[in-house]
C-alpha cells in the first residue's frame, strides 16, 4: 500500500509540473512557426505601414515570417480583445496605441484590463502634436491664441477625428489648463478635419506632425506650438508648449507592443530583443523619421518601461476623460 501510495504522489507531482516543464521547452525554442501582429486599423493606414516596417524588421532576428493582420472596428476594442483571449504563446500580439490602451479604458465598459490581461513588451514610438490655426486666425503666438480665445468664448472650433480621439481629449485638457471655451467638431478622420482647416472652414486643431508639416511649409496653416518637452528636427522654428507659455500641456500619440498575459518571460525577452533590433535598423529609423515619429531612448525600449509609461498615462488621462463624461458613440 506504501509503495502504491508513493508511487501515486510521484506520478501526480509529474502531472502536476508537466505543464511548467512544458512552458519552458516552448520557450526555449521559441519562435517554431509565424508570428501575427494584431493591428487595430485599417490595411494602408499610418499605423498599418508602421507595423510591417517592424514586422519585416523583427522577421529577419526571429528567423519566422511576422504577419500583420488588421482587425479594425470600435476604436481599436475588438482586435485588442481578440488578443486579450488569445493563447500566451508569443505567437499573437498586439500593436497598440494611447487610444487603445489608455482612452479606451476610460470611454467604453471593456471586456478585459488594459494593465492586468497583457504582457507589455516595448515602447516604439511617439508623435506629438501641433497647435494649429487657420492662416486667418487673428493670433500670432500662443499666448495672444489663448487672450482671443478667453475674450471671445465659445466662439472658435476646433477639427478632431471624433469624440474621445486625441484631438477632442487633448482639446478639453487645453480647456482645463487655460480656462477657456470653444467648439468641438467632430470628423471621421484627421485627414478630413485638415482638409476644412487649410481653407479656414475651421478654425485651429491639435495635428500630428505627419499630418501638419505640409501645409505648414506651404504656408497655409500656421503653428504656434508643439505640445512636447523638445522641439524636433523638422521644425526646428516652432517652439514647445513650454517655451510658447503653457507649461506641461504635453500630448503625444504613442505606440508599444503587448502580448497576451501569462505570456512566459523567456519568450517576451525574445519579443523584446527583436522589437530592440528592429528600432536600431537604419531603414526602420529613417521611416518613422520621415513621418515625423521619435523612437523612444534604448533604455525606454523595455516591457518594464512600457508598463511603467502605460500606467502614468493612464493616471494622467483617464479622470481627465471621465470628470468631462466623454463615452465613446
Amino acid at each position: 500500500m506504501k509503495l502504491a501510495r508513493r508511487k501515486f504522489l510521484h506520478l501526480a507531482a509529474g502531472a502536476v509540473a508537466l505543464p511548467a516543464v512544458s512552458r519552458v521547452a516552448t520557450a526555449q525554442t521559441y519562435p517554431t512557426r509565424p508570428i501575427t501582429i494584431i493591428v487595430t486599423f485599417p490595411a494602408g493606414s499610418a499605423m498599418d505601414t508602421a507595423g510591417r516596417v517592424m514586422a519585416e524588421s523583427m522577421r529577419r532576428s526571429l528567423g519566422q515570417p511576422v504577419i500583420i493582420e488588421n482587425v479594425s472596428g470600435a476604436n481599436g476594442t475588438i482586435g485588442v480583445g481578440r488578443v486579450a483571449r488569445s493563447a500566451p504563446d508569443g505567437y499573437t500580439l498586439v500593436l497598440g496605441l494611447w487610444n487603445t490602451h489608455v482612452a479606451n479604458g476610460a470611454l467604453y465598459v471593456l471586456p478585459y484590463d488594459l494593465l492586468m490581461d497583457f504582457e507589455p513588451i516595448s515602447l516604439l514610438m511617439k508623435v506629438p502634436y501641433f497647435i494649429v490655426a487657420k492662416k486667418a486666425f487673428p493670433a500670432d503666438d500662443l499666448r495672444g491664441f489663448i487672450g482671443w480665445l478667453k475674450a471671445n468664448p465659445n466662439i472658435a472650433t476646433e477639427s478632431t477625428s471624433g469624440v474621445g480621439s486625441a484631438q477632442h481629449i487633448g482639446g478639453i485638457l487645453f480647456q482645463n489648463l487655460t480656462a477657456t471655451r470653444f467648439q468641438f467638431v467632430p470628423y471621421r478622420s484627421v485627414s478630413q478635419a485638415m482638409q476644412d482647416l487649410v481653407p479656414g472652414r475651421i478654425d485651429w486643431t491639435l495635428a500630428s506632425t505627419g499630418d501638419a508639416v505640409a501645409p505648414l511649409r506651404s504656408g497655409n496653416i500656421k503653428a504656434y506650438a508643439l505640445t512636447a518637452r523638445n522641439r524636433l528636427a523638422v521644425t526646428p522654428e516652432i517652439p514647445t508648449v513650454d517655451e510658447a507659455g503653457l507649461p506641461g500641456f504635453y500630448l503625444t500619440n504613442w505606440s508599444g507592443i503587448w502580448a497576451p498575459k501569462r505570456t512566459p518571460k523567456a519568450i517576451i525577452a525574445r519579443l523584446n530583443a527583436a522589437v530592440v533590433e528592429a528600432l536600431s535598423d537604419v531603414a526602420v529609423q529613417r521611416y518613422f523619421t520621415d513621418t515625423g515619429a521619435e523612437i523612444f531612448p534604448r533604455d525606454e525600449q523595455t516591457p518594464e518601461a512600457l508598463g511603467s509609461f502605460q500606467k502614468a498615462e493612464i493616471e494622467k488621462w483617464w479622470p481627465i476623460i471621465k470628470a468631462a463624461g466623454i463615452k465613446a458613440e
